[in-house]
This record gives C-alpha cells, structure tokens and sequence, in this order.
C-alpha cells in the first residue's frame, strides 16, 4: 500500500488543559459525528500535556509563560500530519494569534464555534450568560465576539465567579465531577434570574461539571463549547 493512502483530513487535539477536559473533548468529537461505520470518524490524534503551565497565572503574569508548551504541541502535531488543530481549553485562546502565526495549520477558535452553534440552537440574539474563568472573562474573549454579532452579554458578579464558578472548575481539575456540579448549577441559576436566553459554558471543564443529562432541569439554553467546537472540528473534516 503506498503512502498516499494515509493522507487526508486529520485533526490535531492539544490536550492537557486539563486533562479530563482534552479527552471528553475526543469522546464528543465521536458521539457528535453522524456516522454508519467506523471509518467515517475524524481521523485525530490527541497531544495531552499537563505540564503546559497555568493558562490564567500565565496571562496574569504571576506564572510561567504556557505559550511555548503549547506551540510546541501544535508544531509536533503539524510534524506528524494534522491538517488543522482543535484547542478544547477557553483560556488557551488568549494566545491564539500567536499560536495561528506559528504553524501552518488552520487553528479552529472555540468562541466562534460557540457564535455558530447558538445560531445552530436557533438564538441568533438576546442575553447571553457567560461562565469561564477569571481570565477568560476579563480578557474580553467571549464578550468581543458575541456583542459583535449582536448579543448582548450578562456576567455575574466577581464574588459568584469566584465561589461558585472556579470552585466548579477546580473541582473538576481534581476529579470531582459530582462535587463541581452543585456549584455550576448555582452559576447557571443566577444567570437565569437575570433573563439570559442560554448560558455559555465557557470553561471545558464546565460541560464535564454539568452533564447532558442533567442539563434539561437547569431550565435554560445550555451552550457547551466542547460540544461547538467538536461540531467546528466535524465540518472542518467534512470540508465545511
């Protein structure tokens, strides 16, 4: 068989913040691919370091820089074969300019993966609640995209990120998935008594905090962004 037949659409995954969060991502990636055999999946390969240092200690300057680990990430996967990278981490992309400048691949940005999959869920407008980490927030990351195409964002005060919100997300970073869903759950009640039409998940490990099943009783529209993203890595395979 000659090499030629190996090539194709392949997607790298740079994992490893966190851990759990890069493998659920692989794990959504299948589940969401609308397949009748096995060979229809998306090729990927998944690079998880969690030696990549702290995304939000990094951006605030109180830690080692991760942008290094992560180009280093991207180029050994562009090294091997991928055709565009997938980034299952929010806060990551506060470098993602520059992880777009440094390789060739086409770099999927899960903010815009989450614009299209709120169109997908037919909210084309209205009050978008924001959950992410301190970082993510501040950064303007969500807030720049969704006002730009017309959404109007609601943020909850600083003291309920903090208690509820980076509790979650520790909690999830630890292992304790069932712990981090009560304080998620509480993010997203706040949110809904404030009127938002659906709440952004904008953390990865957020969606593993508040499972699918559980999602329904929330009582408001849920935007995963592992699940955006996985969605943006299908059609990108698909040529979309």
């Amino acid at each position: 068989m000659s090499d030629s037949a190996f090539t194709g659409r392949f997607l790298g995954v740079l994992g490893g913040m966190g851990p759990m969060a890069g493998a659920a991502f692989m794990v959504r990636l299948t589940a969401l691919t609308d397949a009748a055999t096995e060979q229809q999946h998306v090729p990927a390969m998944l690079w998880s370091d969690p030696r990549v240092p702290d995304r939000p200690a990094g951006y605030a300057g109180t830690g080692e820089d991760p942008f290094p680990w992560m180009l280093h990430g991207v180029r050994q996967m562009e090294q091997m074969g991928a055709g565009a990278v997938a980034i299952p981490c929010n806060t990551a992309h506060l470098w993602y300019d520059r992880l777009a400048a440094g390789t060739s691949l086409a770099v999927l940005h899960i903010v815009r993966s989450v614009v299209a999959d709120l169109r997908r869920q037919g909210i084309a407008q209205g009050r978008i609640g924001l959950l992410g980490t301190a970082a993510t927030l501040s950064s303007g990351l969500y807030q720049r995209e969704l006002e730009a195409q017309g959404y109007e964002c609601v943020l909850l005060p600083q003291e309920d990120l903090l208690r509820y919100c980076a509790e979650s997300i520790r909690r999830v970073k630890l292992n304790q998935t069932e712990a981090a869903f009560e304080p998620a759950a509480q993010c997203v009640r706040l949110l809904r008594r404030q009127g938002v039409d659906a709440v952004v998940l904008g953390c990865t490990e957020l969606p593993l905090a508040l499972p699918h099943g559980l999602r329904p009783s929330l009582d408001v529209a849920v935007i995963d962004s592992i699940d955006a993203l996985a969605r943006a890595a299908i059609a990108w395979h698909r040529g979309g």
